[in-house]
């Protein structure tokens, strides 16, 4: 596969070379030709997301295969806004002079997808990096085998691999495709292999995105209003069962209010799931065994508010509560990315500062609170890479709003704009005038140093 793989970036780079992806024609009939596939193979695309892990078509709709058609057909519309030349104003310095910001591709980029949307988090940087006149490989994720399957056949249907091209496989492809020189490298995954993609682009000195994780917490003041914040919670919480990385990881809720929120998330996930939750076609499954054992494994000696059952022959882990898991246990280790919802109380507003010092720089936060302190405090004091105010992971459904991490969460952000920028490298270009050539820049220095350090000012 090495060979193969040397091939395509050889083949890719040649095509690069050509000029033809910097035409903006040809970025548009792209992407135009991929909306309309995926509009034509939407039903074939739910069917493999159920057949991976019984994700329902609603959120195969809501959560995948629509949020790349919309990025598709922002990208389409507003190519020739984005990728025009930014005019800047010109430094009395360089005067006389017209100075502008060029956006031009970086050459071959590397997209690694996650299985958690193993459509969505595939096809949404790959329509940035096309937008933005890239060649692309892209590797789905192994462990949804039906949807990378379809992808592949959608790309292959779509472009040809000198333009865009997917690889198949599990950590071994990965591994060879590290091994080599890319001209930029979009990461979406674990923090830990993260860190391994991040070493390996090091050596090459590759520009890269990663988009990680981490504990996301969900804090509830004493002001929030109950039901509604439950639901949202339950919502945001048990969507894909529990297997996204902005979802919330753990709830922080005021002593005073407690009671009342375990039970208020207790009837909000009965009325989305029913008594029967197993029977539920509004339940996606764990990915697989491994991920099931792991989860099932957190339970261990932990409380259970509610939920907690399990059936190892579908891979099928209940909407479950836990109540006031030890920091040091497995539930709070790391992050959960399941349907296990850990609840801890906590007394003042300071005590919350022991949570966000050990867990690091989130992906996402959320606060349910109608005290615009409070809401004002925990949004500048705290760092994470978004979050919402009375609701959950809806930061994500706005284009217009960047979308990454920060520290271990992840680096670079992207959607909409955000994206084609983030595939773009910003050519600063100064266009001097020659009809006037000031001469005291040129030695011999005759001018005296008070009116050098005057420069600023002109800058």
């Amino acid at each position: 596969m090495g060979e193969d793989i040397f091939r395509i970036l050889q083949d890719q780079r040649s095509f690069f070379n050509t000029g033809q992806t910097k035409d903006l024609a040809f970025r548009r009939k792209v992407l135009q030709r991929l909306e309309q596939e995926i509009e034509m193979r939407e039903d074939a695309i739910c069917d493999a997301l159920y057949a991976d892990f019984k994700k329902p078509k609603f959120e195969a709709l809501e959560t995948e295969t629509q949020i790349v058609l919309a990025e598709i057909r922002s990208a389409g519309k507003k190519l020739d806004l984005w990728a025009r030349p930014e005019r800047v104003p010109a430094s009395w310095v360089n005067f006389p002079s017209s100075e502008r910001i060029h956006k031009e591709p970086y050459g071959s980029a590397l997209v690694i997808a996650p299985w958690n949307y193993p459509f969505q988090l595939a096809l949404s940087p790959l329509v940035g990096a096309i937008a933005a006149g890239n060649t692309v490989v892209l590797k789905p994720s192994e462990m949804a085998p039906n949807t990378s399957a379809i992808l592949k056949k959608i790309i292959e249907t779509v472009c040809f691999p000198e333009h865009v091209a997917v690889i198949e496989g599990g950590i071994e492809i990965s591994q060879e495709l590290l091994a080599h020189r890319w001209d930029y490298i979009f990461f979406t995954g674990s923090t830990r292999v993260g860190r391994i993609v991040y070493a390996s682009a090091a050596k090459h000195l590759t520009p890269v995105t990663l988009e990680l994780g981490g504990k996301n917490p969900c804090i509830v003041d004493h002001t929030a209003k109950l039901e509604l914040a439950a639901k949202r919670i339950v919502w945001g919480k048990f969507i894909n069962a529990g297997q996204t990385c902005i979802a919330p990881d753990y709830i922080l809720v005021h002593k005073n209010v407690k009671e009342g929120l375990v039970h208020a998330l207790k009837k909000s996930i009965l009325e989305s799931y029913g008594s029967d939750m197993e029977s539920s076609p509004d339940l996606a499954r764990m990915i697989n065994t491994e991920h099931y054992q792991r989860l099932k494994g957190m339970l261990e000696g932990e409380e259970i508010l509610f939920g907690g059952a399990y059936n190892a022959s579908d891979n099928y882990l209940s909407p479950t509560l836990v109540n006031e898991p030890a920091l040091d246990s497995k539930l709070m280790e790391d992050e959960i990315f399941g349907p296990i919802l850990p609840i801890i109380s906590y007394e003042k507003e300071k005590d919350l500062e022991k949570y966000f010092a050990r867990f690091g720089k989130p992906l996402a936060a959320y606060i349910f609170s109608n005290d615009p302190k409070f809401q004002r405090h925990i949004t500048e004091t705290y760092s994470f890479g978004g979050g919402t105010i009375n609701d959950t992971m809806i930061q994500f459904a706005n284009p217009r709003l960047p979308f990454g991490g920060v520290g271990s969460s992840g680096m670079g952000a992207y959607h909409g704009k955000h994206s084609f920028d983030l595939f773009s490298h910003k050519k600063s270009i100064v266009k001097r005038g020659n009809w006037l050539d000031p001469g005291p820049r040129y030695p011999p220095y005759n001018l005296p140093l008070k009116y050098v350090k005057m420069l600023k000012k002109l800058l």
